[in-house]
């Protein structure tokens, strides 16, 4: 690259750590770093929410698929959360923000332990934050290849640099310091958005090449489906993408929380979802048209990078660049963010009476620790992303196929229609999934479409059929779901007395906010 693109890349790297500094001073308690003491506004929560879905990915695994199959990855990739995000803004959005605001809830498997039980709640932490792991170690390796393609850094060497500096704004700020920096790389994403899309139709022969440029293209280029992305993929694609980008993914579930109202999270949440229907066309745009320019860039995922030290002058390469590198700085921080909630609010309680006694400040500090050890650990993996099958093995096979299991019973047991669903069908369904998705993949060879439908439709089968056939539905449970299911303004019932086989209603004091009867010897007690 030129130096001019270097100064670039470095103002925007100096930006990012700024901001999180700057966050540092709103973060007083360990609810300001995880939830931002519930006062993000809802555009700010709806870009958050956005920037916080897609990675460096896009510009890699799927650029990879654009360029050899065409605008099918915009239909089974975008246009499904923007869907799936639409149909949970007026479901989910709200009961998440309810969680916070009625029950005092900072992590998003903190309700868990009292709508199911404590080993419930420790096996979807666990398991959900190994698949983070390896989630984030993929969004690490893809921005590592552009930045290998653009200047020939070393793989690992770049993991290092992007790693160090989204930990060096996310640890200080918390969420306020992903929320401000995901703002400012929307910005910068949007201007070279721009800048590649003037480029791209100046090389198509004009604003023309906005519609005549299909026709040239493959025939198969311009079907939503192919014979790999099929309409059954697509259509299960829908229900993954809806329970994923609904709170089963733990850091936009954090968006609504961190909301003042349920009106303003749902605002952010149809926001984030008109976002996802359009933003992500006019960043694909040139990689659906690369192949009529870019006739060979040896291989399909360096296509977007080809195509900017192509056609790009010094100082704009650089502008791009930063744009990849907000995708992937957006979603890890965020992610290292939820991960951090879960462990310290939700993990370490279970583990040590010590953390069940901690003072603001030491939450504070231990979330601070946990986002550091975490996203080193997914450096670590970052670093053997290749030899675990790159990066769309790894988020389209492992982790599509495998948020189902996980988000069924924490997305529906927020609903009313599933009271019916305790413990039982929330960790056979999980064990299930996860059992089924080893078998169709490592004994049967499945396809893609079937190594991602089958784990979530078994765990959607099992919860709804042992909700129904072996009910374990009590008055807590009950009451829970109507306290973050009223509409703001009206007040959730009196909690009932314990009748029949139902279980008691958890003890209650001040705003509604259930207290463990014995909070020495239960994950729910916080500080």
């Amino acid at each position: 690259m030129h130096g001019l693109d270097w100064a670039v890349l470095g103002g925007y790297f100096g930006v990012m750590v700024l901001i999180g500094w700057w966050s540092h001073r709103r973060v007083g308690d360990v609810k300001d770093f995880f939830t931002a003491g519930g006062r993000m506004p809802w555009w700010l929560a709806g870009i958050s929410h956005h920037m916080s879905g897609y990675s460096a990915v896009l510009f890699v695994a799927y650029a990879s698929v654009a360029y050899t199959s065409g605008i099918t990855v915009y239909f089974w990739a975008f246009a499904t959360i923007g869907i799936g995000v639409g149909i949970g803004s007026p479901v989910f959005a709200p009961r998440w923000n309810r969680l916070r605001s009625r029950i005092g809830v900072a992590s998003p498997l903190e309700y868990l332990a009292r709508r199911y039980n404590v080993p419930t709640q420790q096996a979807m932490a666990w398991s959900g934050s190994a698949l983070k792991i390896f989630d984030i170690a993929a969004k690490w390796f893809a921005v590592a290849t552009l930045l290998h393609v653009f200047t020939g850094v070393d793989y690992n060497l770049g993991i290092l640099i992007t790693g160090l500096v989204t930990l060096s704004y996310c640890t200080v700020g918390g969420l306020w310091a992903d929320a401000l920096t995901e703002l400012g790389q929307f910005v910068i994403q949007a201007v070279a958005a721009i800048v590649m899309i003037v480029v791209t139709l100046g090389k198509l022969g004009g604003v023309e090449g906005l519609w005549t440029m299909w026709a040239d293209l493959p025939a198969g280029h311009r079907h939503p489906t192919t014979p790999t992305y099929t309409t059954v993929f697509l259509l299960v694609y829908v229900l993954v993408k809806t329970l994923e980008y609904n709170g089963g993914m733990w850091n936009l579930a954090q968006r609504y929380m961190a909301a003042p109202s349920t009106h303003e999270a749902r605002r952010g949440a149809v926001l984030s979802s008109l976002l996802y229907l359009f933003w992500p066309m006019v960043l694909m745009f040139p990689m659906f048209a690369a192949p009529l320019l870019i006739p060979d860039p040896g291989k399909p995922e360096n296509v977007y990078a080809v195509m900017t030290e192509t056609f790009l002058p010094p100082g704009l390469v650089g502008l791009v660049l930063a744009g990849i590198f907000s995708h992937t700085m957006a979603m890890v921080s965020s992610d290292a963010n939820a991960i951090a909630a879960v462990f310290t609010r939700d993990m370490m309680p279970v583990m040590s009476r010590k953390a069940r006694a901690w003072t603001d400040s030491q939450g504070l500090k231990a979330a601070r620790v946990t986002t550091v050890i975490f996203v080193l650990l997914t450096m670590a993996v970052a670093t053997q992303a290749e030899n675990l099958g790159g990066v769309l093995k790894i988020v389209v096979n492992w982790v599509a196929a495998l948020m189902g299991p996980i988000s069924i019973p924490l997305l529906l047991g927020m609903l009313p229609w599933f009271r019916r669903c305790g413990a039982r069908a929330a960790l056979t369904s999980w064990a299930s999934g996860l059992i089924a998705y080893a078998l169709v993949s490592y004994l049967w060879g499945a396809g893609q479409t079937w190594l991602i439908a089958t784990p979530v439709l078994v765990s959607l089968a099992l919860y709804t059929g042992l909700g129904l056939l072996a009910p374990e539905r009590t008055d807590a449970v009950d009451d829970l779901l109507e306290t973050i299911g009223k509409p703001d303004g009206k007040e959730p019932r009196t909690p009932k007395a314990a009748k029949g086989t139902k279980g008691p209603a958890a003890p209650r004091t001040g705003a509604d906010k259930p207290v463990p009867p014995d909070a020495s010897d239960d994950a729910t007690a916080r500080v």
